[in-house]
């Protein structure tokens, strides 16, 4: 996994994933969970959002490593995900959009 540029993910997380979540510390869930603090977490966890099974069914902690296989493919990595997300198929961007979201702890 290559090094991430964080401005390129901020970048990258406004024009890809804002419009279905948020990453301000206490911010609304939207059609996503909010991701602040995701780095780390296990899947299926932030309170108040109510995930798919598949989701909750997923026993996987957000390392860099399971976000870069998820960001790729959602689809893939949670089978029977309701994500309609596509995946971001440039592995730059995958670590830029993690190096973002390991701001927001």
């Amino acid at each position: 996994m290559a090094q991430g540029d964080a401005i390129n993910g901020a970048r990258l997380f406004m024009a890809r994933c804002n419009q279905c979540h948020t990453i301000s510390a206490g911010g609304m869930h939207k059609a996503g969970p909010n991701l602040h603090g995701v780095v780390g977490r296990k899947a299926g966890t932030q309170p108040f959002y109510f995930y798919s099974q598949a989701h909750t069914n997923q026993n996987v902690v957000w390392t860099e490593e399971n976000l870069f296989k998820y960001l790729e493919n959602p689809k893939a990595f949670v089978p029977g995900t309701k994500k309609s997300f596509p995946g971001l198929k440039n592995p730059q961007d995958r670590s830029d959009v993690i190096a973002f979201l390991k701001q927001a702890r």
